[in-house]
């Protein structure tokens, strides 16, 4: 029989994750607030319903790949929420970004429903979500992951396995947004300084790919830069979001993180700026001065 999984939330990482499960052959349930996404992910073999209720009580496996902690409550516990409707033995496949207590919490408050759960934050991009080839760092009980096996294979190329507690995989994903938010911020420092001196932009771009100072951020979000395209995958408010947790956990054992803190002021003035909704690699535009390839001053 044809197994029904089910994905709140199609945003970028979302829409892959079900685009992948259907070319796997599951019966994938889809919940979003935005009808026309919802229509058109039905239009592609996917089922769309009207609520995480209705599609908890249709689904073995659930999956919330939604922005942040106060999102995932909604969905599972709010009003319609998925949790209440899901049959025992069901599996939660947690996957937002939130904070290492949030996840243990929320994994306690799963199980005493009589249902499994994995602390299952994803990593890769909107492409990497698309193809089912996504990073995941998990945790939780080995019963949920035999009871999601086949799930994970089919959405994820890495599946690392970080523990049998809840918020480990959590722990691990805020790290990775250190780095991340971190090496967004230096390439859009570098490349702010090398459009105020003067220099080709992209021949910038191909020197520093080919040389010791790229990373993955820079080659990935500087294209944006250069094409003045600042459509949102990630936003520059994801990450206002992603290096408050990482300095949260941190501030608990009093841990310091000078560039974490100093990456995390530069997303914040973006956003106050009003760029909050707009790709992450808009945080070049604090720089003030700077002449953008496409011509426009920011």
């Amino acid at each position: 029989m044809t197994r029904n999984v089910g994905v709140i939330g199609l945003g970028a990482m979302g829409m892959g994750v079900a685009r992948s499960l259907l070319r796997a052959g599951f019966a994938v349930h889809a919940c979003d607030v935005r009808q026309p996404v919802l229509d058109a992910f039905a239009a592609e073999g996917g089922i769309a319903c009207a609520t995480p209720s209705e599609l908890g009580a249709k689904c073995d496996v659930v999956l919330t790949v939604v922005v942040n902690a106060a999102q995932t409550e909604a969905v599972l516990f709010g009003e319609n929420g998925a949790a209440d409707a899901m049959k025992p033995g069901g599996v939660v496949l947690a996957c937002a970004t939130v904070s290492p207590q949030f996840a243990a919490d929320l994994g306690k408050r799963i199980g005493e429903k009589g249902l499994h759960m994995l602390d299952a934050p994803l990593s890769g991009g909107a492409a990497k979500a698309s193809s089912g080839d996504m990073t995941m760092m998990t945790s939780g009980p080995a019963d949920a992951y035999a009871a999601c096996e086949d799930v994970l294979d089919a959405i994820a190329g890495k599946v690392y396995r970080l523990g049998d507690a809840h918020g480990a995989g959590s722990k691990v994903k805020i790290i990775n947004q250190l780095l991340a938010g971190v090496h967004i911020a230096a390439a859009a420092e570098a490349m702010a300084l090398g459009l105020r001196e003067g220099v080709d932009p992209d021949a910038l771009y191909d020197v520093i790919t080919h040389s010791a100072g790229n990373s993955w951020m820079f080659e990935n979000r500087v294209p944006h830069i250069l094409s003045g395209d600042y459509t949102p995958l990630s936003a520059v408010d994801i990450f206002v979001k992603d290096l408050g947790l990482v300095l949260d956990t941190a501030r608990t054992s009093k841990f310091p993180l000078p560039l974490s803190a100093a990456a995390h002021q530069m997303f914040m003035m973006a956003s106050t700026a009003g760029h909050g909704g707009e790709d992450d690699s808009a945080v070049i535009k604090i720089f003030p001065g700077i002449e953008v390839p496409n011509g426009a001053k920011q």
